[in-house]
């Protein structure tokens, strides 16, 4: 049963990682900012190869950000 639950996490990340990368090509931002959010999310998605579940905690938090309107400022 446990190995079920992986699965259907596994399954839910992956999808909202698919979502998350469509909305950061999208966003009508300096290309800075862009690049920025992509390496947040090429970091979610390292992380959750180790640990699905914070890795979906921190998705979560990158979702949330993106729907405010608060994005990094592109410099390194």
């Amino acid at each position: 049963m446990e190995h079920d639950g992986q699965l259907q996490l596994y399954t839910a990340v992956a999808s909202r990682l698919k979502e998350a990368h469509t909305r950061v090509r999208a966003l009508q931002v300096p290309e800075g900012v862009r690049m920025a959010l992509t390496r947040k999310l090429l970091v979610i998605t390292a992380a959750a190869k180790h640990d699905l579940a914070g890795a979906a905690r921190r998705l979560e938090r990158f979702t949330e950000d993106l729907d405010e309107g608060r994005y990094p400022d592109g410099r390194r």
